[in-house]
């Protein structure tokens, strides 16, 4: 992958490639849980987000479950709204997650805009700037009414081109998280009954654009 981006890890206390197994006990809407993982742009809370992110399968569910999940172009989604929808996405009205011991991603951004109009690659530039969503903050962040709606209306956008997918051993998910959104179907369930070094196992890598990369200008 170095020849397309630059590697890094965001998170100093964790190796480059970052382990995302299954923990049975575990907030099961989270990566590592074993529910549905609801779509979302990774780091989504930081002003310099990490423009891909990785999924290397080592070992697929297996008892079945656990498909991944790939939503349609978040600009063309975005195109298909309303101005007043587009103007509500665009202001400093939306947090989701903390902010700790992360490392090359910015600045804490809270509250943050679904559409940053300070990007200077903000949707109108085809192929650039972040759509910053995280279909969690629906249900675990507090907004008005209005800014609740606009996102729920650009997530049901989002949806309509999604795909769900089985990833098996040795295959490798790259996502432009300046075009795309992803997540994870539910795990089957018995997980508790799989031994641990049997469980779905995937290894999560970051990237970073180059500064000649036009879908990170």
């Amino acid at each position: 992958m170095a020849e397309v981006a630059i590697p890094f890890s965001p998170f100093p206390r964790w190796p480059l490639w970052k382990d995302i197994g299954v923990k049975a006990d575990k907030d099961p809407g989270k990566s590592s849980g074993i529910g549905y993982n609801a779509f979302h742009m990774d780091l989504v809370n930081g002003t310099l987000p990490p423009d891909y992110t990785t999924l290397l399968c080592v070992r697929p569910d297996p008892l079945g479950g656990g498909r991944s999940i790939l939503l349609s172009d978040t600009h063309a989604a975005v195109a298909r709204l309303s101005e007043g929808t587009r103007t509500l996405l665009a202001e400093s009205a939306y947090h989701y997650g903390t902010f700790f011991d992360l490392f090359d991603v910015g600045e804490e951004y809270k509250p943050f805009p679904i559409l940053d109009r300070s990007d200077p690659g903000s949707p109108g530039s085809p192929g650039k700037g972040f759509v910053r969503f995280t279909a969690k903050m629906l249900e675990r962040s507090e907004l008005t009414q209005a800014h609740a709606a606009s996102a729920r209306e650009l997530a049901e956008e989002l949806v309509q081109g999604q795909v769900a997918f089985m990833l098996q051993a040795g295959d490798y998910l790259v996502v432009n998280q300046r075009r795309f959104l992803h997540g994870r179907e539910a795990l089957q369930g018995g997980q508790k009954t799989v031994p641990v070094s049997d469980r779905r196992l995937l290894l999560q890598l970051f990237l970073r654009a180059r500064a000649d990369d036009g879908s990170a200008a």
